[in-house]
């Protein structure tokens, strides 16, 4: 089974402590850096968790990100805060600290999503905690 499949698992328990080794290893290496294209596939996915997981996993290869790959395809990754779980939505902003640590240039192009995000398509229990993210994140920015 390849990474790519393993990330699909319908087990999702089992699909996100990969993940989290994948991401684990992206931390000290750039071993899944050749691997960005197929992470990027998974954004289109229709399984939130899936998306998630490929979101994190390109967020992910920051540091290692010698080629730019992350700025050209910085809007295909974006539009994943335009999604219906806002779980996912929280998960993807938390993320995107290390983009923006790595690759500070990417902060306007951030900035310019986020203000343009509909939050009023979520919960009123969900709405203040995006916004919260959303102004940790902001806290980053150079």
């Amino acid at each position: 089974m390849d990474i790519i499949e393993k990330l699909q698992d319908k087990n999702n328990t089992a699909a996100y402590r990969f993940l989290l080794d994948l991401e684990t290893t992206s931390a000290e290496s750039n071993e899944l850096y050749g691997h960005f294209e197929k992470f990027l596939t998974l954004l289109s996915h229709q399984s939130s968790f899936v998306r998630v997981r490929g979101f994190r996993l390109c967020c992910a290869q920051a540091q290692w990100d010698s080629e730019n790959k992350l700025e050209h395809h910085i809007d295909e990754l974006l539009a994943i805060l335009d999604d219906d779980k806002p779980t996912a939505v929280r998960q993807c902003l938390s993320v995107l600290h290390t983009v923006i640590l790595y690759k500070p240039d990417l902060c306007g192009r951030i900035e310019e999503k986020l203000k343009t995000l509909n939050l009023a398509k979520y919960k009123d229990s969900m709405r203040p905690l995006i916004e919260k993210d959303i102004e940790e994140l902001r806290k980053t920015f150079v």
